[in-house]
């Protein structure tokens, strides 16, 4: 198993027990086929570029452990999930 940090950023529009729901969802996902080691909400941040008019949005990133084909499932689910409007994942070096 690789080490991962995964980055999604949330839709400023999305209260805060639809970002813990979201929190939740991907949690589960990961511990399903990984482990999760630790999960950051980083909180409302100003955003280096505007991203569907929007001038702000939530940062949550994920360290976790897991197989890589657990990060072609998950990239999809963020993909068709319309609260994150941005996502970034990136095998840690050792």
């Amino acid at each position: 198993m690789n080490k991962y940090e995964s980055v999604i950023i949330i839709s400023p529009n999305v209260d805060e027990e639809g970002i813990k729901k979201l929190i939740s969802t991907f949690t589960e996902m990961i511990n399903k086929d990984g482990n999760l080691e630790k999960v950051e909400e980083l909180g409302l941040k100003k955003l280096a570029y505007d991203i569907d008019k929007n001038k702000e949005a939530f940062y949550v990133v994920f360290n976790f452990e897991a197989n890589p084909s657990l990060i072609a499932e998950l990239e999809r689910n963020y993909r068709i999930t319309d609260e994150v409007i941005k996502f970034m994942t990136v095998k840690l070096g050792k």
